[in-house]
């Protein structure tokens, strides 16, 4: 027979406590942006391997799908007049020209996700932070992941033996320019230990998670909880 809590015990103030935290809220766009080399895929990866309410956002792309490749998983995949259609209807969050084709983010499949709670996390640079924080600020949260210095990031570019050392200069070039942005993020986590950084990028997560202004349900439980 399975044993029953009491009102004061402590299984019943822990259920309590469970409800008041799954009070609704409204979900989140979690940008994550770093140079190349700085650690930013290694801490999208950890982040959504070890939180259940954030998922990767999808994109949008004109380029065909590759072998193994799912639609609607990896990206939505359209065609170029699918894309120009969403581009006049303001329907992307953000896009871009990449490597001869076109990459957005749709508004659509976000905001009906924002209203159910669900977070989206974002690999996206400055650029596409900026254009997101035009059309959402509201609902967007920005982390910048800084190397612990320019050589350090070199090195780790160097080490990775899948580049050129002139794609390296390049990467590095691009490094520089891409930090100078730096300021124009919420947050800024410097990269020097990978699991105390990534500690640091779930605790900005958490707290943005508990603001007033996302906790759509506290309305309720407070007038509830004054009658």
């Amino acid at each position: 027979m399975t044993e029953r809590a009491s009102p004061s015990s402590p299984q019943s103030a822990n259920a309590g406590q469970a409800d008041q935290d799954r009070l609704h809220r409204r979900g989140l766009m979690f940008i994550l942006s770093s140079p190349s080399g700085a650690g930013k895929t290694t801490l999208s990866r950890k982040l959504l391997g070890a939180d259940d309410e954030i998922m990767l956002s999808v994109s949008a792309t004109t380029r065909p799908p590759r072998k193994g490749e799912v639609d609607g998983k990896d990206y939505h995949f359209v065609s170029n007049e699918e894309f120009d259609r969403l581009v006049e209807e303001d329907g992307l969050y953000e896009w871009a020209h990449v490597f001869g084709n076109r990459y957005g983010t749709p508004k659509g499949h976000i905001r009906e996700g924002l209203k159910r709670g669900q977070d989206y996390l974002f690999d996206i640079d400055w650029q596409g932070t900026q254009q997101l924080y035009q059309k959402d600020q509201q609902d967007t949260v920005s982390v910048f992941i800084l190397p612990p210095s320019l050589d350090e990031l070199h090195r780790r570019l160097t080490e990775r033996a899948t580049d050129s050392e002139e794609v390296v200069r390049g990467r590095m070039e691009r490094a520089r320019a891409e930090i100078s942005h730096w300021a124009e993020y919420d947050y800024v986590v410097i990269n020097d230990d990978v699991d105390a950084c990534f500690a640091k990028v779930r605790e900005i997560l958490h707290a943005e998670r508990m603001k007033r202004t996302r906790q759509t349900g506290l309305i309720d439980f407070v007038r509830n909880l004054m009658a």
